[in-house]
């Protein structure tokens, strides 16, 4: 029975014509010979790309990483990370990028942050890091790297076991709102949840980041022990906000969601 599903697999895939599209572009494949099940898998899969709005590993900054030149400059923001950030490891080990390589990148914007300038219009000009702030909740997709060797390493590249040569610098080109792309199609979600257990709610968080909640109301129910309010989790905002970040960084958007406690619920 298994040798004859299996035919009849290998005669669909040499008889058919398989068809894959995407938003940007439709691509159309004939196989011409008998090829394993898994070949013509990956055959389809390199020959499918996409880079719409919603694509993943956007790296994210926050605005205070940002080193801006004085007004009139025409140098491009950029950010120095440094060789053990988690980011600079992700471009070495992960996606093994090479001085002059693009990356997608963002600076995040806190859910209290409404500046109309950045809805309307690129913010084109800034006065040094004191206006750093003006830059969040914008995107680009043409961001570039460069290696800054350090210690015995000379080459600005990644080693032959995927460690980062040094530190690493983005520049940040072509800047702009992530309103002006996702205003129409994203829709606001609150999420009303009842207080799960400290370690439940941290890894929650890349979650609820990555579906696109913008409010998330953390309240009391009739199960949920009163001292999970008093846990370290909820003391340390930052930690929180780095979990939200997490999620922010796969969903390719830099809202941060609002989190708001409320212990009793009233009409």
């Amino acid at each position: 029975m298994h040798h004859a599903i299996q035919f009849v697999m290998y005669v669909f895939i040499f008889t058919a014509k398989s068809r894959v599209s995407s938003s940007f572009t439709t691509t159309t494949t004939t196989t011409t010979s008998l090829l394993p099940l898994w070949r013509f898998q990956n055959s389809i899969i390199k020959q499918y790309h996409t880079t719409t709005i919603l694509g993943l590993n956007r790296f994210l900054f926050d605005p205070s990483e940002l080193n801006i030149k004085d007004e009139g400059s025409a140098d491009k923001p950029t950010i120095i990370l440094r060789k053990e950030d988690y980011r600079t490891i992700h471009a070495a080990k992960i996606l093994g990028l090479q001085n002059g390589d693009t990356l997608r990148a963002g600076i995040v914007q806190d859910s209290n942050v409404r500046n109309s300038i950045i809805q309307q219009q690129p913010p084109n000009n800034v006065n040094g890091e004191e206006d750093s702030h003006l830059l969040s909740g914008c995107i680009t997709d043409e961001a570039t790297i460069e290696w800054l060797p350090e210690g015995k390493n000379k080459k600005p590249q990644p080693t032959k076991n995927g460690d980062p040569p040094g530190s690493l610098q983005i520049t940040l080109h072509s800047l702009k709102p992530i309103t002006e792309e996702l205003s129409d199609i994203q829709p606001r979600i609150s999420l009303l949840l009842a207080l799960p257990r400290p370690l439940v709610l941290g890894r929650l968080l890349p979650m609820i980041a990555q579906v696109g909640v913008q409010d998330l109301i953390l309240t009391q129910a009739e199960k949920v022990p009163k001292d999970y309010f008093g846990s370290h989790l909820l003391r340390k905002p930052m930690e929180i906000r780095n979990g939200l970040i997490e999620g922010l960084c796969q969903a390719a958007d830099v809202q941060i969601p609002s989190v708001r406690i409320v212990k009793q619920l009233k009409p």
